[in-house]
This record gives C-alpha cells, structure tokens and sequence, in this order.
C-alpha cells in the first residue's frame, strides 16, 4: 500500500502545529476518556454519528504532542476513506511500519473500524503479542461494538459512549460557565440566568450535536438534515443491506412521533410491514444510536415486555430537521432531553401507566425508585401531581417524587418541582 493514502489523515507527520486545526473544543466530561490514552488497554469509543467522537481522538493526540511523543509514532485512519476500502488492516499498519516507525511504540488510531470485518480477532493478537502499540478505535455502531468483541477483547478494553453535547457542554461551548454550589444556593446573577434560558430555547430546538452550533443559521437545519441521511444510509441500510425506502419511512414516522407510546399494530397498519421486520428496523435504528425504546416498569418481565414502549430519538434538532411535522411542542421536546441526559448519566429508565402516567421510573442500585414527571410549563397540571402520588401509593421503594417545570421551584406533597435549566445543571 502506498503510504501517500495515509498522509492527509496525518497531517502531523510534515507539521505538528496542525493538530490545533483539529482538536475543537474541550469536554472536561471526558477527561477520563482522554487520558486513557496513558495505559495499555485498547479505548474504544462509541457513539452516534458527529457526536464529537473524531474530535476527542484528535485531543488525545493532542495530548501525545504535548508530552513529546515523536509525531511519526501516532497513525490516524478513517476507515470511511474510499481509497482505504480495499485495505486490509494488516496492509495498512504494515505500510505505516515500513515508512514512518519500523520500532517504536505507536499509538493506533482506527475511526469507524466497524468498516473492517474481522477487526476484532485482528486488534486482539496485537494486544495478545504484546506489540509496541496502543489502540484506541471508534465506531458508531453499538451492536458492533458490544457484541462482537465482548468475548474477544474482555479485560482487555476500556469502553467510552459519547452523546451529542450536553446542555451543561452547551452552555461552556457558548461561554457561560456556572457553579453548582451557587446554583444550589440560588447564587446566580439574573443577566446569566436571562442567558441561559435564552440557550435553553435554543438547544431545545437545536440538540447538541457540537459543529451545529458553529453553523450559519440559515445552514443548520440543512447540515442536520444531512446528519439523519448519513446515519440512515450509511449506518443502516449500507450495513444491513435493507430497503432505503421502508427504512427512511419508518425511520420519519419514529422521529414525529417521538416520546408517544408505539403501537407495533399501528406500523404495521400504517406501512403495510410485518411486525417482524419493523421490530428488526427498529433495532438497526437503536444499534446506530437514532433511536431509543423505553418499557414500561413493573416488577413483572412478562409485563414490562408485552405493554408498549415509547420512543425517543438521540437529538432534538436531528428530530426537528427531518420531521413530518415541525411540532413546536415544547413538552415532548423537553421529555425528549431529559431522556437523553438521564441514558447520558447511565440511569436504568423506565415509563409507567395506571391511571395516571409518569414520563420516567429511575431505578437505582440500592433498588429505590425515582419518580419524574417533565411538565416544562409553570401552571402544573394535577394529574402530573396526581400521577407522582399513585405511584408512590403503589410502590413502597419511591425515594423521591419530582417535576420538572419551566421556573417553578418549590416542595409541597414530598414532590420536588425544579426548573428544567437547573436540574440540567445541579443534578
């Protein structure tokens, strides 16, 4: 292989100063993940499309530069790269080895390696041989990236999942940076407080993916349009070979109908498809990070398994390009964030439904349940107070009651009312 083919990747070879054009901004969320750069076990990455997964692997080499590691000793490579299709791993990494570092250690960057069949078995015998080389790899693909290597790559990896910015991440991104403890003090001047409800709109109707918010206005919705169509084609139909049409359609139906119950008899009626091939398209969607499923809580599998789930997508403003309808409905779409940044902080989530209906069952380690009911408005409606209350009758474990509001804040009953914005950014 012609070592030309990998120079454009790194440009770092010719000049290290370029690596500033590169590395974006800083997510102090994912120190963790940068640094795992220092140890031996293989970084693995994952994450939907344009989350800011390449970024991060440029801070880290980033990193490495800055210690003084020799540039010539880190291999960047998107394996999305055309002229690499036909590229074996082995052809590669040995065309690097010849030209640019027969002996000393590298550091083996492969972006969406997922490209690579047998990449797994391949990134192992390095590990196993103990070659002079550390990996870091990266895919938008969680099926891929779970399944494939658990058994092969077991104890020998570190596992990272990177989500679109969070709206903490949003607000540093737009430079405002806020204290919890003065936050939790209500220690807060109101011109950052008008600011930061001023973002809060935005990023409601925006999402969080990172180079959208460097975008001209007049650009974003379009870019975001392009974001849907690269993951539906290239994370789902290219890899599961399945008809473009019947998965753009149900794809746009799921994203209108975004946080609403799903009713697998209502597709089918709807897209003239059998319930086996909507429940596969569905799991496509979840393994490229597009979609979510929610079920319902009970303590009962059978239960939680046959009553219907809800639906929610990894980004507001990918749901907002894309959808049938531009629903201007604030509610769903901040149901919709609360639910991304609970799967953000790795919370166990369910709904529930009996009389009344709660938005999300938080369930702990300890098995002590939390109760959230998102109502972004200041004129609570009493069955989102109502619903709270028969769930705490029903459930001996209830440790906290809470509603998320627009600027309400206060306790009364033993439910919490706080407003959307501060539980983002105290919790």
């Amino acid at each position: 292989m012609e070592i030309k083919k990998l120079n454009e990747w790194n440009p770092w070879w010719e000049n290290k100063e370029l690596i500033k054009e590169l590395r974006g901004k800083s997510r102090p969320k994912y120190d963790f993940l940068i640094n795992s750069v220092k140890i031996k076990e293989i970084t693995i990455i994952t994450g939907v499309r344009r989350s800011g997964k390449s970024t991060l692997m440029y801070q880290m080499i980033d990193k490495l530069l800055k210690r003084g590691i020799d540039p010539k000793q880190i291999l960047f490579v998107n394996l999305e790269d055309k002229k690499l299709s036909k590229e074996s791993l082995d052809n590669i990494y040995l065309s690097y080895r010849e030209n640019m570092n027969p002996d000393k250690k590298t550091y083996v960057f492969f972006d969406e390696i997922h490209r690579k069949e047998g990449w797994e078995s391949w990134i192992r015998k390095k590990y196993d041989l103990k070659t002079n080389n550390k990996f870091i790899i990266s895919g938008s693909c969680s099926c891929l990236l779970k399944k494939e290597y658990s058994t092969l790559l077991t104890g020998r990896n570190l596992t990272f999942e990177v989500f679109p910015l969070s709206f903490e991440e949003f607000l540093l991104f737009k430079g405002i940076s806020t204290d919890k403890d003065n936050l939790k003090k209500d220690v807060i001047l109101e011109k950052t407080k008008l600011s930061i409800l001023r973002y809060l709109k935005e990023y409601l109707n925006l999402g969080g993916f990172p180079e959208i918010l460097f975008k001209p206005e007049n650009y974003k919705i379009s870019v975001l349009e392009q974001y849907f169509d690269d993951i539906l084609y290239k994370d789902i139909v290219d890899r599961y070979n399945l008809n473009s049409q019947k998965t753009k359609d149900l794809a746009l139906f799921l994203i209108t109908n975004f946080t609403s119950l799903i009713s697998l008899r209502n597709l089918r009626n709807s897209l003239k498809m059998s319930y086996d091939t909507i429940k596969d398209y569905i799991s496509y969607y979840k393994e490229a990070f597009l979609f979510f499923r929610l079920d319902h809580f009970s303590y009962s599998f059978k239960e939680q398994k046959t009553l219907a789930s809800k639906i929610y997508c990894i980004d507001n403003g990918l749901r907002n390009a894309v959808s049938f309808k531009f629903s201007r409905d604030e509610g769903k779409l901040a149901e919709n964030l609360v639910f991304i940044e609970l799967k953000r902080r790795e919370k166990e989530l369910y709904y529930w439904k009996g009389k009344g209906e709660i938005d999300f069952i938080i369930k702990n380690k300890d098995q002590s349940l939390i109760a959230v009911n998102v109502s972004y408005t200041n004129e609570i409606n009493e069955r989102e107070i109502n619903s709270l209350l028969e769930f705490k009758k029903e459930f001996k474990k209830v440790k906290e009651l809470i509603i998320l509001t627009k600027d309400t804040e206060r306790e009364e009953n033993g439910i919490k009312f706080i407003p959307l914005w501060k539980w983002f950014l105290i919790d």
